[in-house]
């Protein structure tokens, strides 16, 4: 059986935890097996990109990466 949270895909939370502690941001994804979310523009990591067809240089890019739920706090909106 699926876990249920109270917080969804598109909810506004709040950072109470960790290095982006205070931060307001909307949640992109919950990830409800490993009791984790992702939120826009927290918790960034570069993560190397090799090229491809679409990306001819490669590089870099930043990503969101998850989060426990235990340190996100619904706001209201």
């Amino acid at each position: 059986m699926a876990k249920k949270f109270k917080i969804k895909k598109g909810d506004d939370v709040l950072i109470i935890a960790g290095d982006d502690k205070g931060k307001t941001a909307k949640v992109l994804k919950v990830l409800t097996k490993v009791d984790k979310v992702i939120v826009e523009g927290c918790k960034l990591a570069k993560k190397a990109v090799k090229p491809t067809e679409e990306n001819k240089d490669g590089g870099f890019e930043n990503k969101e990466m998850p989060i426990h739920i235990s340190n996100v706090k619904k706001v209201e909106a």
